[in-house]
């Protein structure tokens, strides 16, 4: 006797890694080069879900190049897409320097890490092997009550 079998979710996931150099150029190219593979990948320019990744990319990118930044090392951003989620990895050598969300209202730096909170449904800091550190925000795709088992459907807007 078999066990009943259970649906299976797809297991499909596109991925892109680049690395860049660690200046404001580089992270710009991120921004520019992460909306372009999106597109590529079904996600159109201009779409709620490519424009907020977008934002992501830019901060995280110059958050990295910014306070991140060790001469000669260059920052690297990393996207993975599945029928659900999106994550946006973005790496430096700098795993001393960890991210906080501490901004004065008054202050005139420091408030891109809230924007980052505000558009992403998670966000952390993981230590990178074997040194640094990744700044990962993730964008949910499809609202969790309305996912179904067939796989690449993405919420466009």
């Amino acid at each position: 006797m078999r066990p009943a079998s259970t649906p299976r979710l797809p297991v499909t996931a596109r991925v892109f890694v680049q690395r860049f150099s660690s200046t404001p150029r580089g992270a710009r190219l991120a921004r520019h080069l992460a909306v372009h593979r999106l597109d590529a990948w079904g996600i159109p320019y201009g779409s709620a879900i490519s424009d907020t990744a977008a934002l992501l990319v830019a901060e995280l990118a110059a958050n990295a190049v910014t306070h991140g930044r060790v001469p000669g090392r260059d920052i690297e951003v990393l996207l993975r897409l599945d029928a659900y989620t999106l994550r946006i990895d973005v790496s430096d050598s700098r795993g001393e320097r960890r991210p906080t969300v501490t901004a004065a209202p008054e202050a005139e730096h420091g408030r891109g890490l809230l924007l980052v909170e505000a558009l992403a449904d998670r966000w952390g800091v993981l230590d990178r092997v074997p040194v640094g550190k990744t700044v990962r925000a993730e964008l949910d795709l499809v609202p969790r009550g309305e996912r179904s088992l067939a796989g690449d459907d993405f919420a466009r807007e």
